[in-house]
């Protein structure tokens, strides 16, 4: 979630990934020289049949003499007899060969993270929860899909860590057969935007403005910005914007601004890649911008997901950015014990609205709401 100059407030925390081989192919050239020509060794007279026709010399790739065969041999196909012209037809027989592989595992279970925010020790204590990572925060789950919906960065401690951790569990998951993938949040544009332009003047609706400026404006961790690497901005830079999984349309932002990028997923992935090549302030910061949007579903209600599902596909979108506690307009304390005797936002789970079409994730860790990890279908 992004404060900006059309956004409403924003409440935050404090700041606390045998074949027997002939002997002339078995030379081995001496290194620097070119490799000689095979020597093949002389034969003696060469046999002739009983009408004085010589007898066709073997192939030179047959390791082993006909008149040679081991006591193990098993013909193959060359081997078997053929039929001439003058004897009686044979039914014919269809040979199959056997694949020697064995098949690919099934895809295992689907899962989704909500918005992270820098809380570390919380999305842990989530993925553990639902059997994704052991004790020690290593991939567990097999074969399971794993997607994260955006927003690792800014408000909370530990934004560089929790990218290092999907980074790692992303190469973890491949081997074991599964997958944990990542979608192009906001904030990901927005860290992006303060590393490479920094104090860089960007033309605004609300006036000039700095990537850099919004980012601490929104949360933006120095400790963060310190700790950031080349692996970690290239890593952000190639992150989807949209995906498609099991019908469900995943997407970061509650906003109908990704068909401003294309009418297809592919298209509007490649158009953010091409505005992040570019590496033009102007247009990442209306990218960003865009892409902060929020409440579509919500405000203009299901029309909104159907205009989103019958261009990308799928029959509900899963999404982040937008807190459950705002759009059910149950903004609580920063601090479940605050002294004012309110309490905190109570987040059990996802928020299924807009006619059952949409399906909110972004608990509202950064408001003592929930860090939200799920297994998708729901069943609601």
């Amino acid at each position: 979630m992004t404060q900006g100059a059309d956004e409403e407030p924003v409440v935050r925390t404090a700041t606390l990934r045998d074949f027997r081989v002939p002997p002339y192919a078995q030379q081995v050239p001496v290194q620097g020289e070119a490799p000689a020509a095979p020597q093949v060794p002389p034969q003696a007279a060469q046999p002739r049949l009983e009408d004085g026709q010589p007898v066709a010399p073997a192939h030179p790739g047959d390791a082993v003499p006909d008149t040679e065969l081991p006591d193990d041999y098993t013909p193959t196909e060359r081997d078997l007899p053929v039929l001439g012209a003058d004897e009686a037809p044979a039914p014919t027989v269809r040979m199959q060969v056997a694949e020697d592989r064995a098949a690919e595992p099934a895809l295992g279970p689907l899962y989704v993270v909500g918005d992270v925010h820098g809380y570390l020790d919380e999305l842990l204590a989530a993925l553990a929860e639902q059997g994704l990572v052991d004790g020690e925060g290593h991939w567990s789950a097999g074969t399971a899909r794993l997607w994260f919906l955006g927003d690792f960065t800014d408000r909370g401690p530990d934004g560089v860590g929790v990218i290092d951790l999907v980074m790692r569990l992303s190469a973890e998951a491949a081997a074991a057969g599964g997958y944990c993938k990542a979608l192009m949040g906001n904030h990901e544009l927005l860290l992006l935007g303060a590393k490479r332009f920094g104090p860089t003047p960007v033309n605004s609706g609300a006036g000039t403005a700095t990537f850099h400026a919004a980012w601490l404006l929104n949360g933006g961790q120095q400790s963060d910005m310190e700790r950031l690497q080349d692996v970690h901005l290239q890593w952000m830079s190639r992150l989807d914007a949209v995906a498609e999984e099991d019908g469900h349309l995943l997407m970061h932002s509650d906003t109908t601004a990704y068909l401003d990028y294309g009418t297809t997923i592919d298209d509007v992935n490649d158009t953010v890649h091409q505005i992040l090549t570019r590496n033009d302030a102007d247009e990442c910061w209306d990218l960003f911008r865009k892409l902060t949007k929020r409440f579509a579903f919500r405000d203009d209600g299901p029309d909104a997901v159907r205009e989103l599902l019958s261009s990308y596909g799928g029959s509900r979108i899963v999404h982040g950015h937008s807190p459950i506690p705002y759009l059910l307009g149950e903004v609580g304390a920063e601090d479940p014990d605050d002294e004012s005797g309110r309490s905190g936002p109570v987040v059990e789970g996802p928020h299924v609205y807009a006619d059952g079409l949409a399906v909110a994730m972004d608990g509202g860790v950064t408001m003592a709401g929930k860090l939200l990890v799920v297994q998708l279908p729901l069943h609601d």
